[in-house]
């Protein structure tokens, strides 16, 4: 038996976990919180695919507005690979007890989201993520190969020979959050589905987990990244100042949802009034939308276009939000149907099909991440071979499929066929790691942090400098400013690091700070926009 483990309990990791335990490996899965934690678990939309493998138009379909969205830098090889392998993976998701919405007649319910050209979105109302964590997570903890560790906090990944990358990974060092001890585990093959870095930014639909950690334990050991300035920033995220912001997802415009700003608003309303007075029916409020401007898909437009020009329009007019509207649609069709995001309106008491939704983006994904084969092997920085014994998996990992820019629910799909190429490449190649010690981790010479306020600090400046100078829209001056101060940062970070305790707060800075330089960098670097990167000192080649 392999010993084997996995880093994280989201649709990846976990969907990983269950095929190699099936295989009669023995899996560990480690996860810095409770194994529902992830951002799995906070997924609205669903997951994108076309069931019916003879469906080929529908496949098409589906593969050419993937590669739309990703604006010409896509792997059309792994887009259609992945498409293709849609049907079988939600077939296994089914076979593990996922309850995917079903209407009256006993078909599959779909959505629509922006960027796509039809519904094909199977989803469980609007907590699709909540739905597939239940099935896998009771799926797991009942299976008698897998190890759960809650509350266990990656801090670094081990390499086989010190300094020499190309020897592979014996093994990781965690923090017992419980003791507040490092453990050190030791594996035959790591699996890193450790998810995003929506942390980095002050407002961000992402759980508190989104630290970026496997990105950064990877980039230390000598992986390679790739397109990390390619960060997506959700459009609609709830925008309420005494509230952490709320992802509304893009399928409530897929319903006929709108997006107006405050003039668009108002000539909406005035418009609506005066036709009633003259028994006409009320105007299209998809005339009215600023977003059309920018595309003629209006609030269907791609996530991409549509946060930017929600960028744009509240730069230009001063303002915190714009409006989703839903007031022209039934409402309590809409409130059936979404009922996850009903019941986060009712602590501000407001309604779906009633009242304007104030809404501004939010960091939502990293298209970009570690730069993985077919199989989710990471390559190394320094000769772009494959890392040994190491493997990443779900927003972790760049795997071409989303090219510059994810399309909606394109990211459940493409973690799950990955998961389930990583699984079977372990279960085909994995071999014993050769028996011997390896390195414990050191607190000689370290002493207890006792002041948190500069860590806190740095956080809060770390954030800030993210949000105002690398955003959705950014500049040359202001990259080249977060750039020194990331540096900065880091420098000061290392210092506490080198003489303190691991602790949770300490760990998560350090990630965050080398992730934020790694988008910086990155973003520095390109010189044309393409889909999520927008500089507004590069003219656009379309």
């Amino acid at each position: 038996m392999a010993e084997i483990i996995i880093i994280g309990s989201g649709i990846a990791g976990l969907f990983a976990a269950l095929k190699i335990a099936d295989a009669d490996n023995n899996v560990t899965v480690i996860t810095k919180q409770r194994l529902k934690d992830s951002s799995t678990n906070w997924a609205q939309g669903g997951i994108a695919g076309i069931l019916d493998k003879t469906d080929t138009d529908g496949i098409d379909s589906h593969i050419q507005d993937t590669l739309s969205s990703g604006d010409g830098m896509c792997d059309e090889m792994v887009v259609n690979e992945v498409i293709r392998s849609a049907s079988d993976c939600i077939h296994e998701l089914l076979k593990i007890g996922v309850k995917f919405e079903k209407d009256k007649t006993g078909e599959f319910s779909l959505a629509k989201e922006g960027g796509h050209s039809s519904r094909r979105i199977f989803h469980s109302k609007d907590a699709t993520g909540k739905e597939i964590e239940r099935a896998l997570s009771n799926a797991a903890k009942n299976h008698k190969n897998i190890s759960l560790k809650p509350n266990m906090l990656a801090i670094d990944l081990i390499q086989s020979e010190h300094g020499n990358p190309s020897a592979g990974i014996a093994g990781i060092w965690c923090l017992n959050q419980e003791t507040s001890k490092v453990e050190t585990f030791s594996a035959d093959s790591i699996i890193l589905a450790t998810g995003g870095v929506g942390q980095l930014w002050s407002q961000t639909t992402n759980p508190s987990v989104a630290t970026g950690d496997g990105l950064a334990m990877a980039w230390r050991a000598g992986a390679k990244v790739k397109d990390m300035a390619f960060i997506q920033f959700h459009p609609t995220a709830l925008s309420i100042s005494t509230d952490r912001p709320f992802l509304i997802t893009e399928a409530l415009r897929g319903e006929g949802g709108v997006i107006l700003d405050y003039e668009g608003l108002n000539r909406w309303k005035k418009d609506c009034k005066d036709n009633l007075a003259r028994n006409l029916q009320p105007p299209n409020p998809n005339e009215y939308s600023f977003i059309l401007e920018f595309s003629p898909l209006g609030s269907m437009a791609t996530r991409d276009i549509v946060a930017r020009s929600i960028d744009i329009n509240l730069k230009k007019s001063g303002r915190n939000n714009v409006f989703l509207i839903t007031s022209h649609l039934d409402s309590k069709s809409l409130q059936k149907q979404f009922p996850n995001i009903q019941s986060r309106l009712d602590r501000h008491k407001l309604k779906l099909g009633i009242d304007d939704l104030p809404i501004s983006p939010a960091a939502h994904y990293v298209v970009g991440g570690l730069d993985v084969d077919k199989f989710g092997r990471p390559k190394l920085r320094d000769n772009d071979e494959i890392f040994p014994r190491l493997y990443a998996i779900g927003e972790v990992a760049c795997t071409g499929m989303h090219g510059a820019n994810r399309l909606a629910s394109n990211s459940l799909l493409e973690a799950v066929v990955y998961a389930d190429k990583a699984s079977n490449h372990i279960i085909n190649n994995v071999s014993k790691i050769e028996e011997k010690e390896i390195p414990q981790w050191r607190e000689e010479g370290l002493d207890l942090l006792v002041e948190h306020a500069p860590i806190v600090n740095d956080l809060t400046l770390l954030r800030s400098t993210m949000s105002k100078e690398v955003g959705v829209v950014r500049r040359f001056q202001r990259l080249e400013r977060a750039s020194r101060r990331l540096k900065l940062l880091g420098q000061e970070i290392d210092l506490i690091w080198r003489n303190s305790f691991a602790t949770r707060e300490i760990v998560e800075l350090r990630n965050l700070i080398l992730i934020g330089q790694l988008v910086t960098n990155d973003a520095l670097k390109r010189t044309e926009n393409k889909g999520l990167h927008y500089n507004s000192d590069l003219l656009r080649i379309d």
